[in-house]
């Protein structure tokens, strides 16, 4: 690498194809990379072109299938293309928020992958000057028999609780789920939502010739070299060799780098900003001078460097945390010093803007690097590549599908398995009160976070059901919008808008490619028919290890807008002899479902279809009960369907409940078969309970009956137990048992 440290750019042969390989550029890449130059690149540009024109930077596999899914709408400031996407939320404020992934380093080095997963998707956000206000997660591990999983899922929690308590915003919902298609390459999804004011949104586009550009934060490292480009290829047998690839984090000088953005966001000196995430200085420069038009001259010897004797490439490319660059106005450069120096951060002006439109590198006045920035950018690979449909299975008929022995045994199985069990054990390392906003703790539909100083709040969601994705992709794609959708209505949140994390595996191969695109053409049908545009987002490929792919994972992370905190519910049952009612219609679908596959060890069937149309009425109907005072309780019917959603309302509020199914006989619910009825996915469906008196109850079903949506009385609350049509109560001692028990045993507590 020190032989990139000279005056003449390039030599003959220096480049051997091996080095190319290495980079992860194929030889027709290589050929444009010399095409672009008009030469040989040398070892610190071809690092460059690497970075830039990989996967994890470049989205070349599905650029073309991400300008399908629509991102415009009323409510959308500012969508795709800037660090995270921008919405109004009223009274002169705006969300911003964006989930990105940190899945191959959270597998190579648990704890500080998901570490700096959180550091990198903060930075995203305060980056465009907003406060962050809360921090999400999805995560997906393997089998938990497999000897791995254990490990992984105790290095991952601890780095997201680690990195986000120190740091000091609240981490206030996500998911955690097992499958053994994860078992070599595990996802580790970060969101952050942050508030700012509207008249107040910083963003990356340079402008200014001549313009300072400001190095802040911490000093370059070693670590995270070539992270993007490992970000960009599958897993093999010798990963575990690529841990230097893995950044690492410092949570406490995040805070330092937060609160002195912020400070000086509060002036006028800030022209551009942006922060050095995937591939590090060279794509922030890049990005920064390309948005603006124009070109950029960087003196590397004035990089804060925390090594000795590092060299340009290993600058340019270094991947290390809690750091930004920004362009200042040149009046105002002693004011943003002396704002960096109070927080005791670096401060160096590395460079300046120019009018060539191009990257000059230079490290004590020899040029060691001179690429052209937007024909580099504008040639940029972008494939339309093959792709094959995913093959429509089976439907299955509820009569078909055994139905178990005892429907309680059944229920307590359910509800103590690894994907369906009470996650308590993960959120409590989580601190998700700091900043005193947080209305209520997890494990509810939609987190809500009050916007401070007001009676309003946010409602914010993680989504994603893999198994209806492996199934049936267009469908899987438009019922994690859906459900989404369903849990910001269910706390009585106005949805607004979403962002997305494509996770994928090797899209070099047509099923899995295929598997992408329906994915995407089922987001954008489910955004636009339930006004939810996309307005950032992230795609991970290459998710594969010798291979094998894992199942097909768009997780939506969505955000919804409360306007009177009062007027919101939680999935509690708040007291006895209040009416239970389902809201919309059960056909009992279990095929892709929890029970089928837990229960009965199948994996099978026909995802559960998705009805947009009914979606939006449905959750129109919930959302006014809500905000009109008439629903005590509300909870959406996800996996496990309409006996877990049961089960989670009564441990939550700590009340029982007795369930009548709407038919003739108990062991009948109508033509549906009652364990069908109970454990079913059919979607677009809510359990709500109905306050005071039988009028009310009566009113309920009778707006449902005016809206045109299915709804049916199918129980009361009350009592120390669950029971369910036909089988013995189940005390909601033994239902806790199973609930609690499983992660704190898995994980040895």
């Amino acid at each position: 690498m020190s032989e990139a440290v000279r005056p003449n750019l390039a030599r003959s042969g220096e480049i051997t194809p091996e080095i190319v390989a290495e980079h992860g550029l194929s030889e027709a890449e290589y050929d444009r990379v010399i095409e672009v130059l008009g030469r040989e690149p040398n070892l610190l540009e071809l690092g460059i072109f690497s970075v830039m024109w990989s996967e994890h930077c470049s989205y070349k596999s599905s650029k073309i299938w991400l300008k399908t899914l629509p991102t415009e709408g009323p409510q959308v400031i500012l969508g795709p293309g800037e660090n995270a996407g921008v919405i109004d939320i009223g009274e002169g404020l705006a969300a911003i928020f964006k989930m990105e992934s940190h899945n191959h380093p959270s597998f190579i080095e648990p704890y500080q992958g998901a570490a700096t997963g959180v550091g990198g998707i903060l930075r995203d956000v305060f980056t465009m000057g907003a406060r962050p206000i809360a921090n999400l997660n999805a995560l997906r591990f393997g089998d938990p028999d497999h000897p791995r999983t254990r490990h992984l899922v105790a290095g991952v929690v601890a780095g997201v609780g680690g990195y986000g308590n120190c740091v000091g915003v609240p981490t206030v919902g996500g998911e955690v789920n097992f499958d053994p298609g994860y078992n070599g390459n595990i996802l580790v999804n970060a969101m952050t939502v942050g508030i700012a004011r509207k008249d107040r949104i910083f963003t990356s586009g340079a402008s200014g010739i001549g313009n300072p550009i400001v190095y802040v934060g911490s000093k370059t490292g070693r670590d995270g070299i070539h992270g993007a480009t490992m970000a960009s290829a599958e897993f093999d047998d010798r990963s575990e060799a690529k841990r230097p690839t893995v950044q690492v984090g410092d949570p406490f000088t995040e805070k330092l780098l937060i609160e002195a953005c912020l400070e000086l966001m509060a002036t006028d000196a800030i022209v551009a900003i942006q922060d050095l995430g995937a591939a590090g200085l060279t794509c922030s420069s890049f990005e920064m001078a390309s948005k603006g038009g124009l070109g950029v001259e960087l003196d590397l010897e004035t990089v804060p460097c925390r090594e000795d004797g590092m060299t340009p490439y290993e600058m340019m490319l270094s991947e290390s945390q809690e750091r930004m660059l920004m362009v200042i106005e040149p009046a105002k450069e002693d004011l943003a010093r002396a704002v960096f120096e109070k927080w005791d951060l670096e401060f160096a002006v590395i460079g300046r803007l120019t009018d060539t439109g191009r990257m000059v590198l230079k490290l004590n006045g020899a040029v060691v690097g001179d690429l052209p920035i937007d024909p580099l950018a504008e040639a940029a690979p972008e494939y339309d590549r093959p792709w094959t449909p995913t093959p429509a299975p089976a439907e299955l008929a509820p009569g078909s599908v055994p139905a178990p022995e005892d429907m309680g045994r059944a229920l307590l199985d359910l509800v103590g398995s690894p994907d369906l069990c009470s996650r308590r054990w993960v959120w409590e390392q989580y601190d998700h009160m700091v900043m005193a906003d947080t209305v209520g703790r997890p494990g509810g539909d939609a987190a809500l976070v009050r916007i401070h100083g007001s009676d309003r709040a946010l409602a914010i969601t993680t989504d994603c059901t893999p198994r209806y994705c492996q199934a049936d992709p267009k469908a899987g794609g438009a019922q994690a919008v859906a459900e989404a959708w369903r849990n910001l209505t269910a706390v009585g949140a106005q949805p607004l808008a979403i962002t997305d994390n494509l996770n994928f595996g090797n899209p070099e191969r047509p099923e899995i490619m295929g598997q992408l695109v329906g994915c995407i053409q089922g987001i954008g049908e489910a955004c636009a028919a339930l006004g939810m545009p996309v307005v950032s987002g992230n795609v991970s490929l290459y998710n594969e290890t010798n291979g094998k792919g894992i199942p097909p994972t768009p997780v939506i992370g969505a955000v919804g807008l409360v306007d009177d905190i009062a007027r919101t519910t939680d999935i509690a049952f708040k007291a006895a002899g209040e009416a239970i009612v389902l809201i919309g219609e059960t056909r009992g679908h279990l095929g892709a479902s929890i029970y089928l596959r837990d229960a009965l060890g199948r994996r099978e069937g026909a995802a559960p279809p998705v009805d947009l149309a009914a979606e939006k009425r449905h959750g129109d109907l919930v959302r006014g009960l809500i905000r009109g005072g008439r629903v005590s309780a509300c909870h959406d019917l996800a996996d496990g369907g309409l006996a877990v959603a049961l089960a989670e309302m009564a441990l939550a509020g700590d009340l029982g409940a007795t369930i009548e199914a709407p038919g003739s006989a108990p062991e009948d619910a109508g033509e549906t078969p009652l364990h069908a009825w109970l454990f079913g996915e059919d979607q677009a469906r809510y359990l709500v309970t109905a306050p005071g008196a039988e009028e009310a109850a009566e009113s309920l079903l009778e707006a449902a009956r005016a809206a045109g949506v299915p709804a049916a009385r199918i129980g009361v609350t009350g009592g120390p137990a669950l029971t369910l049509p036909g089988g013995a109560p189940i005390s909601l001692g033994e239902l806790r048992a199973a609930h609690e028990g499983w992660l704190p045993r898995y994980m040895g507590d």
